[in-house]
């Protein structure tokens, strides 16, 4: 297993799977959409979670730019998300990513899941596909401080 920090960030010309996934959390967590979306491969397709959701109703994922444009807008855009990366096993063009996903919401509140990023790249470290496993059954819903 490959311990990532919160403050690991990926090298320049690195074009690795696990490079990917710090510059995929990176602009997450920065809120910057274009930085994020150029991540991906024209054709990419993004699962996450992975099978049907209310984020994806057809468990098929949201393929191509303008579909996985149109996941950042509603999904990421709306409020601050976080990533802990845990841990990290690579193999050939790809990166399994054990992660807790944080989502903060404008009362204070924030939702935590657990979960596994899996990330997947072309030889030019474009992102094909990410596929992140978690559970709606396992978010923790945690109140504002008072």
């Amino acid at each position: 297993m490959f311990e990532i920090s919160d403050s690991a960030v990926a090298e320049d010309g690195d074009l690795s799977a696990r490079a990917a996934s710090l510059r995929s959390r990176t602009a997450v967590q920065s809120q910057n959409r274009e930085a994020w979306l150029a991540l991906f491969e024209d054709d990419a397709v993004v699962q996450d979670p992975v099978g049907p959701s209310a984020f994806d109703e057809t468990g098929l994922g949201h393929r191509g730019a303008e579909a996985i444009a149109a996941f950042w807008d509603t999904v990421i855009a709306p409020n601050p998300i976080s990533m802990s990366i845990h841990g990290s096993y690579a193999g050939a063009q790809e990166v399994a990513n054990v992660i807790t996903i944080t989502t903060a919401f404008p009362d204070g509140s924030r939702a935590e899941v657990p979960g596994v990023a899996i990330y997947k790249v072309n030889e030019a470290g474009k992102v094909v596909s990410l596929r992140a496993f978690w559970e709606m059954e396992q978010l923790n819903f945690i109140a504002a401080s008072s």
